[in-house]
């Protein structure tokens, strides 16, 4: 498979350039992160926009989160966490963790249940020891 990082490039530009993002945003609220196109087994983002759904873990300014990229293809096995948004069955890739400016979120799509926040994290914390 032939990745498109020439594309991804130019939109990574434009969205540096511009400088914009949300301004409300907090931690286990999803949103629609463009996550670009990525090396080796580093999670990619989806269709023209390098898209794909982003939870906020943990917001250290108005420009920085960690977030947990999402996927709908459910895998049971300790580096994913199965949960229900919105009816509809995801996971979070949680080896997938990282850094996230602002600019790359655009849309939210809404708020996880805290109970099952807190499970998010504590599978991350899990990582740790």
């Amino acid at each position: 498979m032939t990745k498109d990082f020439d594309g991804w490039n130019a939109l990574k530009k434009r969205l540096n350039a511009d400088g914009n993002f949300p301004p409300h945003w907090k931690e286990r609220e999803i949103w629609w992160g463009c996550i670009g196109v990525n090396i080796g087994h580093e999670q990619d983002g989806k269709n023209a926009e390098y898209n794909r759904p982003v939870l906020v873990v943990k917001k250290f300014n108005r420009r920085l989160f960690w977030g947990v990229p999402l996927t709908t293809q459910v895998k049971d096995n300790s580096h994913y966490h199965r949960f229900a948004f919105k009816g509809r069955e995801q996971c979070a890739m949680l080896t997938q963790m990282r850094l996230f400016d602002a600019s790359r979120i655009t849309t939210k799509m809404g708020r996880m249940e805290e109970k099952e926040f807190r499970n998010i994290k504590l599978r991350l914390l899990s990582y740790l020891k």
